[in-house]
């Protein structure tokens, strides 16, 4: 479908051009008339579905010939790096609107307190916020949410999963009972669906490619050794020199720096970036990975849902993620919009059962491939059952039959 029938504003549709896009992709074309008619909105869509234009669209077509300064939309998420990209897709679409927004998070210094104190206290169009900085301002008493008409929740299954509910309950005790609310999940699991009861109003129910990668992500597994991987992934990046967009997960922070370390021993420069370093170097590694002055980025899962950077090649898993909607979300970095990507997963033997649970998530089985012979021995995919398994088998079968025996 294209733009033009949403009946979206001439203004909006301009910005949408400018910006290079043309067809709306199926999340936008179910949720933008549904926020356009003033409906609640439950939606299910993984990362990668062009899910923030979906709510940023038709509320800036909302706020065409808005006059006064007040605060009219609140959007919650769970991490600064969220919240910093969705403001900067606000900047972008409203360039040719008269619309205003201010990321509000932690970790910044008094400026930004300061600069954030401003725009609530004075009002700005849209805040996008987490949950904990938002509360702290709130708590001040100089937030004045009386004129809100839009809620949004955005990856309100990671805010459950961090803990943040209780603050999210707190933070909508302030706001109008009257508003549009729209939540968005990767899942659309019982809390998920405890937390809607709460605070959605007769909502309107989507549920889009649910907890599935992108089909343009070709997935692969290798099983390997903990103390091979490296020499594996300086194989796979040997054999892609022409991506040069490269990002590698892991489960822990406190693997970046070794797997950077060992990444520039071999050849391969790379940057690492998680929730050691300082806001304005974080900023710094985005943008420069972003405008491809980096090529290979090491991430943990806490960026998996903060990096919206085009035309990302490959994704690396270094190790399979403790949640299994973490997975969606990490290959979900490439392949966007339609594009085609690359995504590998190194396995441990101990963390099969976590791919068996990705596999039945994404309702899919990942092509598992041979470690190459250079890399040295592997795990193998399917042990040879032991002689003796005929025999236990009998004796099973047999003790089922006669207790006694």
């Amino acid at each position: 479908m294209n733009f033009t029938e949403l009946k979206l504003d001439p203004k909006i549709l301009e910005a949408i051009s400018y910006l290079g896009f043309e067809t709306a992709t199926p999340i936008q074309e179910q949720v933008i008339p549904v926020i356009l008619e003033n409906k609640d909105l439950i939606a299910c869509a993984q990362t990668g579905t062009g899910k923030t234009a979906a709510f940023v669209l038709p509320i800036l077509d909302k706020l065409i010939g808005k006059t006064d300064h007040s605060i009219d939309t609140l959007i919650i998420v769970p991490t600064r790096e969220l919240a910093i990209q969705i403001d900067q897709q606000i900047q972008g679409f409203s360039y040719f609107v008269a619309a205003g927004s201010i990321a509000v998070y932690g970790g910044g210094d008094g400026k930004d307190w300061e600069s954030q104190k401003e725009a609530l206290k004075n009002g700005t169009d849209i805040i996008v916020a987490t949950p904990g900085k938002l509360l702290s301002h709130l708590n001040m008493g100089y937030i004045n949410f009386k004129k809100i008409k839009h809620l949004v929740l955005d990856e309100a299954d990671k805010m459950l999963d961090m803990g943040f509910v209780d603050d999210i309950l707190s933070i909508i005790s302030h706001l109008p009972k009257e508003r549009q609310t729209l939540m968005f999940s990767a899942t659309m699991a019982g809390n998920i669906r405890s937390l809607a009861k709460k605070v959605l109003h007769h909502p309107v129910e989507i549920s889009l490619s649910m907890s599935k990668p992108a089909e343009g992500v070709d997935q692969k597994v290798y099983l390997i050794y903990e103390e091979q991987k490296v020499n594996l992934i300086n194989y796979i990046l040997k054999e892609r020199q022409d991506y040069d967009s490269i990002l590698i997960f892991t489960s822990a922070k406190s693997k970046v720096n070794d797997i950077v370390k060992s990444l520039r021993q071999n050849g391969f420069p790379a940057q690492g970036i998680s929730s050691n370093l300082d806001q304005q170097k974080r900023e710094e590694v985005l943008s420069a990975f972003r405008s491809k002055q980096i090529r290979i980025l090491v991430a943990t899962d806490v960026m998996s849902r903060g990096i919206d950077v085009k035309e990302i090649n490959m994704v690396i898993n270094y190790d399979v993620p403790h949640d299994t909607d973490d997975y969606v979300h990490r290959v979900g970095r490439t392949a966007r919009q339609n594009a085609k990507g690359e995504a590998i997963t190194l396995v441990t033997p101990r963390e099969k059962y976590k791919l068996i649970k990705i596999e039945q998530l994404i309702d899919s089985v990942i092509p598992k491939l041979e470690v190459p012979a250079e890399i040295g021995n592997a795990p193998k995919w399917e042990a040879k059952a032991p002689e003796s398994a005929p025999k236990r088998k009998f004796f099973k079968k047999n003790f089922k039959k006669n207790p006694k025996a």
